[in-house]
């Protein structure tokens, strides 16, 4: 019997995805390496969607004219903001709802500059994990990375995360000789930068199964004081009851949640002695009945950033919640 293929065993050139990395700098070229790719598509009866931060997707806009109208046009600043998020909510959700036996061409841009050092990570991992969750699919997704203002590690990952490049200006595709998105995946699972132990903001609580409510209340009460309203606090009940119940189950029957405040975002985490070994999980759209398998995709579906940390001796999940 044949095993079935790893997330990052070697891909088969005979690979329908396409998941190129298009080099640039400056507005001429974006514009020159983005919309013949758009226009090419809707030439072919393609489905095409753009999910960009807002200012680039005004110039894409801009440039199309009218063939905009036929263009899923997204500004990734909200539609992407958790990394987490776009693999289900912004890629999947396009592609899966489009007819059967069609390509569909996506222009992703994930990472710009202003991503924060806590969100990077995430972008990180995500450009590598869109190899795994879209391995054997009529698909080319095309992510644009800015060479004159993005760093060069960010640039570097980007070649290790795309099994092919378009450099600036070179106009054709090339094999990344770098391309390596399990080691993307593995370095960036980093231990997460320490919260504060204790103080007159912080909740800091071990539970199990009996006790899950009332952490839970807890929480809320917490939250609140810490300036969430409203939806903000209503996705933070779910985030802890999906997390909490998550490590009951599968993390060994008992974890830890903390709660604080910092740098603007109320900040939600839970550690356990599971371990996640599935490197898309969270990030599969839920399938229609089906039962169980949605805690960490409802996490990343309502959280404005989530990181994960996961070893051998237990996993940490800690979701970042913007008041407003």
């Amino acid at each position: 019997m044949t095993a079935p293929a790893g997330p990052f065993d070697p891909v088969h050139p005979a690979d329908p995805f396409d998941h190129p990395a298009l080099f640039y700098s400056g507005t001429a070229q974006y514009l020159a390496g983005t919309v013949p790719f758009i226009r090419d598509g809707l030439a072919a009866g393609e489905p095409v969607a753009v999910a960009v931060p807002g200012e680039n997707l005004r110039l894409i806009r801009d440039e199309l004219g009218a063939d905009a109208d036929a263009v899923r046009l997204l500004d990734m600043r909200e539609a992407g903001r958790n990394p987490g998020r776009i693999i289900p909510g912004v890629l999947r959700a396009f592609a899966d709802a489009q007819p059967p036996g069609r390509r569909v061409r996506i222009i992703g841009e994930p990472i710009w500059v202003g991503r924060s050092a806590a969100e990077y990570p995430a972008c990180a991992q995500h450009e590598a994990l869109i190899n795994a969750a879209f391995r054997g699919r009529e698909v080319t997704i095309l992510c644009p990375y800015d060479t004159s203002r993005l760093t060069e590690d960010v640039l570097a990952d980007a070649h290790a995360t795309h099994p092919v490049v378009i450099p600036v200006g070179a106009g054709g595709k090339r094999a990344s000789t770098a391309y390596d998105p399990e080691q993307v995946v593995a370095r960036y699972n980093q231990p997460l930068p320490p919260g504060p132990a204790f103080g007159p903001g912080v909740l800091s609580v071990t539970f199990a199964e009996e006790s899950l409510s009332s952490v839970r209340q807890l929480t809320t009460v917490q939250g609140s004081r810490l300036g969430l309203t409203g939806v903000r606090l209503d996705d933070l009940a779910l985030i802890t009851a999906e997390l909490t119940t998550n490590s009951v189950i599968h993390g060994g029957g008992t974890g830890r949640l903390r709660l604080w405040a910092e740098n603007g975002h109320v900040l939600c985490e839970v550690s356990d002695r599971g371990r996640l070994t599935d490197p898309l999980a969270g990030r599969r759209p839920a399938r229609h009945g089906m039962r169980g398998g949605r805690g960490l995709l409802m996490v990343n579906l309502l959280a404005d950033l989530v990181r994960v940390h996961s070893t051998p001796a237990g996993t940490t999940v800690r979701c970042y919640l913007e008041p407003r």
